[in-house]
């Protein structure tokens, strides 16, 4: 034996070859999901998912597609993973996937990527190709089952061609998020009879409050990133946005598939299929994965790969913000409870203010899509101020304005339903004469044509949506009213 000490791998970002997905594990009986993936011949990176209901009685085509569910979610939560060095190989240890699959992920990871790639002058055009066919890993006949449930080192065969149904109980998980858009479509199930628990994802104790709030039941999963993610960080790892909601989404139909739901519902609405207009550089959608283009693309695919009956889709996709706007403010339920602000988010406290920032996007957007369809005091007082009387806050307004800056990376509306609610305030005596509004008036409103002016037309229904018809039909006269 050597006496030479082996040298502990270290992570070099431009030196890594390759990604790989190395296994994905599902323990029915602790409900814990572990995705493993590593880079090169480096340490396995352990991504842990905890799903609350256990032990899980899992058998025939039920346990066929929590396998299916669970890969995909393997897949696509790599994705937090692989931007730490984007290598130009990637590598599936254990099993297989096809060509459907492999397309998806591609256009997950490329688009998804997006913002990621721009802020770091990366071009990820062409770099990303997923494997089709033969795994990687060992043969099934190397592989000896653990005995702890779907995923235990399963054989490496490819996805069925097509799902079958799994005579899914009638029942949404509903993600919640803390701000007004899943509110809103709680709401709106609730006001039909859909059954419905509401879903998040993390300890965030503002997004528990709102949950609770509801009265509903309530799902709690858990997600807890490698360790080793952080270290690489500080080694100088890319950095930057991911597709969340893609990673949320296989999560919701992952527990979906446990827990006997035929619904996984979000709420995006029709304006975070538009991204930001870079000059040079094209259109970057900050929130590309909340877009109808994933929604499609990753509804389609579940029902398809995983089970025919399980629908996925936003409940508010022909919705633009302005329209979701004006349905929250129909009621005051959740008016001490919601927000919407990214930087303050983990903050709960008994002041409103404690919950909005008041200098982020998310703050100044919220604010001004409210303001055509709520008294001034009422949402004043949600916010604990007044952000259109206050000058430090132009730069802000004018990005959101698509005025001599694009629209801010952030889940905010198009330029257009800003510029439309800028200008109906501007006709109002409460809110005419604040700082922001008489500015927008002064030197942008001149530049608009009439229509662009008005809020009416960007309150029309979208036909574009997945949402079930059973659900639409009882709906939809409620969304335009």
């Amino acid at each position: 034996m050597s006496d030479v000490p082996v040298r502990a791998w270290e992570f070099q970002r431009d030196a890594i070859r390759a990604f790989r997905f190395v296994r994905c594990t599902f323990d029915a009986q602790t409900g814990v999901a572990e995705l493993v993936y590593a880079f090169d011949d480096g340490p396995e990176l352990i991504e842990t998912i905890t799903m609350p209901g256990a032990p899980f009685n899992l058998d025939g085509m039920r346990a066929a597609a929590a396998e299916q569910a669970l890969r995909l979610l393997h897949l696509i939560a790599g994705v937090s993973y692989y931007k730490a060095a984007v290598p130009p190989t990637i590598a599936i240890d254990s099993y297989s996937i096809d060509a459907d699959t492999a397309a998806l992920l591609e256009m997950i990871y490329l688009n998804g990527l997006g913002e990621f790639a721009y802020r770091n002058s990366l071009n990820l055009h062409g770099r990303i190709a997923f494997p089709v066919g033969r795994s990687s890993g060992p043969s099934s006949d190397e592989i000896v089952p653990s005995g702890k449930g779907i995923g235990a080192e399963a054989p490496p065969t490819a996805p069925p061609a097509n799902a079958v149904s799994l005579s899914l109980r009638e029942h949404a998980l509903v993600a919640i998020g803390g701000g007004k858009d899943s509110l809103v479509s709680i709401e709106a199930l609730r006001s039909i009879g859909v059954e419905q628990t509401v879903t998040w994802i993390g300890g965030s104790q503002l997004i528990k409050a709102c949950a609770e709030r509801t009265g509903l039941p309530m799902l709690n999963l858990g997600r807890q990133l490698a360790p080793e993610l952080f270290e690489y960080n500080r080694q100088g790892a890319w950095n930057g946005h991911i597709p969340v909601t893609a990673v949320n989404s296989a999560i919701l139909v992952f527990a979906a598939v446990l827990l006997d739901a035929d619904q996984v519902v979000f709420s995006n609405e029709r304006s975070a299929s538009y991204g930001s207009m870079i000059e040079g550089t094209g259109e970057v959608n900050h929130q590309w994965s909340k877009g109808w283009a994933f929604e499609q693309a990753f509804g389609d695919h579940v029902q398809r790969h995983v089970a025919a009956d399980l629908k996925y889709y936003s409940l508010l996709r022909p919705l633009s913000e302005l329209a979701v706007a004006r349905q929250f403010a129909k009621t005051d339920r959740y008016d001490a409870h919601f927000s919407s602000c990214n930087r303050n988010f983990h903050i709960l406290g008994e002041r409103p203010v404690n919950r909005w920032c008041g200098v982020c996007p998310k703050c100044h957007f919220v604010f001004l899509a409210l303001a055509p369809f709520m008294s001034k005091p009422r949402l004043v007082g949600i916010f604990g101020r007044n952000l259109l009387d206050d000058a430090a806050q132009i730069g802000g307004y004018d990005a959101l304005l698509e005025y001599q800056d694009h629209k801010p990376f952030e889940c905010v509306g198009e330029g257009k339903e800003s510029r439309a609610a800028m200008a109906t305030l501007s006709e109002r005596p409460e809110w005419r004469e604040d700082e922001i509004v008489t500015r927008f008036a002064r030197e942008i409103r001149p530049q608009l044509s009439p229509i662009e002016q008005r809020i009416s037309p960007l309150l029309i229904i979208d036909d574009e949506h997945r949402v079930p018809s059973a659900v639409w039909e009882r709906l939809r006269a409620q969304f335009t009213a």
